[in-house]
C-alpha cells in the first residue's frame, strides 16, 4: 500500500487519463540536474507548491489551545471510569471517611496504594489531587490523581512535545510529578522514554553492541591482499589527486600509486600495472564497499584472472584495519615534507615506500623486503657510511640461501603473526558485549548520512526497526526494513536491539 508522498502523487495523478511509457535514465540528462538542486532561499513557487500538495508537514509540533484543556467534568468522569480511582474518588464524593483495611482488602493492588495516601487525597472542583509536600516543607504542589486512560497523553506532552524536549528519564519524571500522580508513574515515565521512536533515532543506546573480532590468518607471500583510495588530496603538478594503495596480508609490502581519479577504469589498469606484472596473480583481494572496487569492470576482471574478490561491510572499516592504519601512515609522513602548498605530495611517494619496506614491521618482526626478498634493501645511508654485502660464490650458492633464509624468515613471521592476532583479539574481545541477534528479531541500525544543505550534528543517526532475516557468521547479519526493501549485510557493531514504540501512533 503505497505512503506518504508517493501515495500523495498517486492521488494528484489519477485526475488524468494518460499512458506510461518506459524511457532510459540516460535520456532524462536535462532533468536530473534540476531534481538534485537544492532551493536553499525561499520562492513563491517552492511555497505555492507546499501548500497545494500538502508535501511537508511537521509532526512534532502541537499548538495547543483552550480546546484542547481538560474541563473538571472529563477529569471526573475519567477518574470514575477507572477501577483503581473509582473506590476512593466515590467515597470523597460521599464525603465518607477512610474505609478499614477489610473493606478496602477486595480491590486492586493500585487501589490499596491510593488508598494508603487518603489523607493527602483532596478533591477540588469534584476532582482527586494529591496535595505533595516537600521533605523540609517548603514547598507544597497539587498533582493531578492521573487516570490510566490520559497517561499516554499526559506522556506525549512531558516527554515527546517540543516543550517536554525528548529528555530523559529525570527530567521528564521531575517535570510529570510536578503535575501528576499515578500508580506505577515511575515505571511508566522510564518505559515511555525507553521506547521512544525519536529518541532512539537521534541519541542510540547508552551501551552499543560490540561483536568478537573475526581473525583471518595467512601464511604465505600474496595469498591475500588489501587495496584502498586515499584522497582526494590537492591536485598535484602531474594532475594527481588520489593514492591507489596495496597492501600484501603476509610479508606487508606495500604500494602506493597516485592517480588522477578513482574511477574503475583507472584502478583497475594500476593494479595489473604496478602489481600484478610484477608479484602475479592473488588469490583473494579485499577491499571496502567503493563503487569502483564493486563495478561490473573491476568484478569482471576479478573473474578473469580468478580472484576471489571480498569486501568490507557498510561503514565498518575496522574489516580493513591494516590498509587503514596505512593510509594513516602515508599521510603522517607526507605531513612532514610537503611543501607549504602541499602539491607536490606525490613526489614523496616513492621514498615513503623504500622507508618503510626497510622498516621492521610489528607483525611480522621483520621488513617487508626481508619478508618477500629474503634480503635487506640497500639505503642511502649505507652508501654514506659503507657496508659489507656478502657475495655469493656461485648462483646456485645464492639460491639456495635464499630458499633458506626465505623458509627461516617465513616462518618466523607466520609465528609472530599468529601471537599478534591473538593479542589482538584478546584486546579486543575484552570489550565484547557477546549479544547476538536471531532471525525475525527487531534491531535499530547505526547509519550516519550526511544530506546536502543539512547539518550532519542535527540529523538522526539511527535507523529502524529492521528485521534480522539471515546470520551470516558471528558478526555479520542480512538486515531489511521491510518486506519489500532490499535486504543490507552489517556488522554487528551497527546493530542494538530495538525496543521503541512510535508514540504518534499509540
Amino acid at each position: 500500500e503505497p505512503e506518504g508522498q508517493i501515495a500523495r502523487w498517486i492521488q494528484r495523478l489519477q485526475e488524468y487519463d494518460f499512458e506510461i511509457q518506459h524511457r532510459k535514465g540516460t535520456s532524462h540528462g536535462n532533468a536530473d540536474a534540476l531534481s538534485r538542486r537544492p532551493c536553499k532561499e525561499s520562492c513563491k513557487h517552492c511555497t505555492n507548491g507546499e501548500k497545494k500538495f500538502g508535501m511537508e508537514t511537521d509532526i512534532s509540533v502541537k499548538v495547543l489551545t483552550t480546546e484542547d484543556a481538560w474541563s473538571s467534568s472529563e477529569v471526573q468522569k475519567a477518574q470514575l471510569e477507572d477501577p483503581a480511582i473509582k473506590p476512593i474518588l466515590e467515597r470523597k464524593l460521599n464525603s465518607e471517611d477512610r474505609p478499614s483495611w477489610q473493606e478496602i482488602a477486595p480491590e486492586s493492588p493500585a487501589t490499596k496504594r491510593y488508598w494508603a495516601l487518603w489523607d493527602s487525597l483532596h478533591l477540588k472542583d469534584g476532582v482527586l489531587y494529591r496535595k505533595w509536600e516537600s521533605d523540609d516543607g517548603s514547598s507544597c504542589r497539587w498533582q493531578l490523581i492521573l487516570p490510566k486512560s490520559r497517561i499516554q497523553e499526559v506522556l506525549r506532552e512531558t516527554h515527546d512535545s517540543a516543550s517536554g524536549g525528548h529528555f530523559g528519564v529525570m527530567k521528564t519524571l521531575s517535570k510529570t510529578r510536578e503535575r501528576f500522580y499515578w500508580d506505577r508513574l515511575r515505571a511508566d515515565v522510564e518505559k515511555w522514554c525507553r521506547e521512544c521512536h525519536a529518541c532512539g533515532a537521534r541519541k542510540g543506546p547508552k551501551t552499543r553492541t560490540k561483536g568478537r573480532l573475526q581473525r583471518y590468518n595467512v601464511g604465505a607471500p600474496f595469498e591475500r591482499m588489501a587495496l584502498d583510495i586515499l584522497g582526494p588530496l590537492p591536485v598535484t603538478a602531474k594532475g594527481n589527486r588520489y593514492v591507489l594503495v596495496l597492501m600484501d596480508y603476509f610479508t606487508k609490502w606495500p604500494e602506493a600509486i597516485p592517480i588522477p581519479d578513482q574511477e574503475a577504469s583507472t584502478v583497475a589498469e594500476e593494479l595489473v600495472r604496478a602489481w600484478i606484472s610484477r608479484y602475479g596473480v592473488p588469490m583473494i583481494l579485499h577491499s571496502d564497499q567503493g563503487t569502483n572496487f564493486n563495478s561490473a569492470l573491476f568484478t569482471e576482471l576479478c573473474k578473469l584472472l580468478g580472484i576471489l574478490k571480498t569486501r568490507t561491510t557498510a561503514l565498518h572499516p575496522e574489516s580493513d584495519g591494516m590498509v587503514e592504519r596505512f593510509n594513516r601512515t602515508i599521510l603522517n609522513h607526507l605531513s612532514l615534507f610537503v611543501s607549504k602548498n602541499q602539491t607536490d605530495w606525490d613526489t614523496h611517494l616513492p621514498l615513503f615506500l623504500l622507508a618503510y619496506r626497510s622498516a621492521d614491521h610489528e607483525a611480522t618482526g621483520c621488513t617487508p623486503a626481508d619478508m618477500l626478498f629474503g634480503r635487506t634493501l640497500r639505503l642511502p645511508c649505507d652508501i654514506l657510511f659503507g657496508r659489507p654485502s656478502d657475495t655469493p660464490s656461485s648462483p646456485n650458492e645464492y639460491l639456495n640461501n635464499l630458499e633458506a633464509r626465505l623458509e627461516s624468515v617465513h616462518a618466523f613471521a607466520r609465528e609472530r603473526i599468529k601471537l599478534a592476532s591473538e593479542r589482538m583479539k584478546t584486546r579486543y574481545d575484552s570489550g565484547a558485549t557477546g549479544h547476538h541477534f536471531k532471525e525475525g528479531d527487531q534491531v535499530w541500525m547505526y547509519n550516519p548520512k550526511r544530506r546536502r544543505g543539512l547539518s550532519p550534528k542535527l540529523q538522526q543517526n539511527w535507523e529502524g526497526p529492521y528485521t534480522i532475516v539471515k546470520k551470516l557468521n558471528d558478526v555479520i547479519y542480512r538486515v531489511q526494513r521491510s518486506p519489500n526493501a532490499k535486504p543490507k549485510v552489517i556488522h554487528i557493531n551497527r546493530l542494538t536491539p530495538y525496543r521503541a514504540t512510535d508514540h504518534s501512533s499509540v
